[in-house]
């Protein structure tokens, strides 16, 4: 028994919840049991509470700096004990969200109409961000190949050609996929060659399972100043609505570029304090937490695929080296995405992303970052509205 108990359940009604109390957006019903928004259903970190509530005892919350070394050292320690990874201090910049960060450096790194290469299917929300900044979408679907998925790179380089940005994201939204040393090496080499700037974002670089290791891509070159990594503690913590993240950016230049961004057109660069104070005391007082944290969505993810291994043979599953998002191969079904969508929600009060949302058609992303309870009596819920369209 760890000291952290993630089997506890935490009501989150009426805490102004997107995933609790906003249902009804994205699906249409309120009375439903959400697996959906990207977030935990965990309290935070004993040192993270701590610390946040110390802050807050205070009572004063001004304009605060993050440019000092208690926050960046924070982050500079925790790649080099988690990941062995050594990352100079200039390097970090603060940022309030992952997405904020990307979309500034699409307009530094690129110009308008020019061509970002994505792999998908990917996060939801950088179709909008490359195409509400004027940007042309290229997608380089991953190939399922025997249980897992992997890269066309001989696709990936004829895309890559002209292009100015590969938007990574490593460990990968939604299939879960963890990329190799050679693969990432592979990707950095082919985008070297055709002059295209990397931006990985990173925010599930903690949750990794089994035999994979997450390699930050900063990690394998001596000069890597045509790339750069985004990313948060919030997705570890359960911390996104303190706002705050940070990008690792080892080009002088373009450091340069976006804290003029942030400061001077955006107004932006007064930290938020809490979240400030959040991620530092992830990073130097939380490892055994992020470490149980772990164990504890691995057997979620077991207890799923037996789940659906007895119940609901027809979904197909395979535990992802990475991120707490289950990625489900429902095509066997043989329904289409709203037949499926109308019995999860009308009979199984239950809501699940359907994959379309994020480009992969015939598959469902389920959360399983909760209790076992509320995992359980999803998948009953799911099982019920299933049974209603074998017929």
């Amino acid at each position: 028994m760890g000291k952290y108990d993630f089997n506890e359940v935490v009501n989150r009604k009426n805490t102004y919840c997107t995933q609790w109390d906003y249902i009804e957006d994205r699906f249409g019903e309120a009375d439903l049991l959400p697996f959906s928004i990207s977030d935990t259903e965990f309290q935070v970190a004993t040192p993270v509470l701590d610390a946040i509530q110390e802050r807050v005892a205070h009572g004063v919350f001004g304009y605060s700096r993050w440019n000092h070394g208690a926050f960046k050292g924070s982050i500079v320690n925790w790649y080099q004990k988690r990941f062995h990874t050594h990352i100079e201090m200039d390097w970090v910049l603060y940022s309030p969200t992952v997405c904020y960060a990307i979309s500034v450096l699409l307009r530094l790194k690129s110009a308008e109409q020019d061509r970002v290469v994505v792999f998908s299917p990917m996060y939801d929300a950088f179709y909008s961000l490359i195409q509400e900044n004027n940007r042309k979408l290229v997608e380089n679907e991953l190939l399922w190949d025997n249980g897992t998925y992997r890269v066309n790179f001989e696709l990936l380089e004829k895309q890559l050609r002209g292009a100015k940005i590969l938007l990574l994201t490593n460990p990968h939204n939604p299939t879960g996929r963890v990329f190799q040393k050679a693969e990432l090496s592979a990707i950095i080499e082919l985008c070297e060659r055709h002059g295209v700037f990397i931006i990985s974002d990173d925010i599930h670089m903690d949750i990794v399972y089994g035999d994979a290791r997450y390699t930050p891509i900063l990690s394998l070159v001596e000069q890597p100043v045509n790339m750069c990594i985004c990313t948060s503690a919030s997705k570890t913590m359960n911390t996104p609505g303190l706002m705050g993240s940070y990008l690792l950016v080892p080009d002088e230049d373009l450091r340069a570029d976006f804290l003029k961004q942030l400061k001077q057109r955006d107004a932006l660069s007064s930290v938020s304090i809490l979240g400030m104070h959040a991620t530092m005391a992830t990073y130097n007082e939380s490892a055994d937490y992020v470490d149980e944290l772990v164990v504890h969505l691995e057997s979620n993810m077991h207890f799923l695929k037996n789940y659906l291994a007895s119940y609901l043979p027809e979904i197909k599953f395979e535990i992802p080296e990475g991120t707490y998002l289950a990625w489900l191969d429902i095509s066997a079904l043989g329904v289409t995405k709203d037949v499926l969508q109308e019995a999860l929600i009308h009979v199984g009060k239950v809501a699940i992303m359907p994959g379309e949302t994020y480009g992969g058609q015939g598959f469902l992303r389920m959360n399983v970052a909760c209790s076992r309870s509320k995992l359980v009596d999803g998948l009953e819920r799911m099982h019920k509205a299933i049974l209603t369209l074998r017929g």
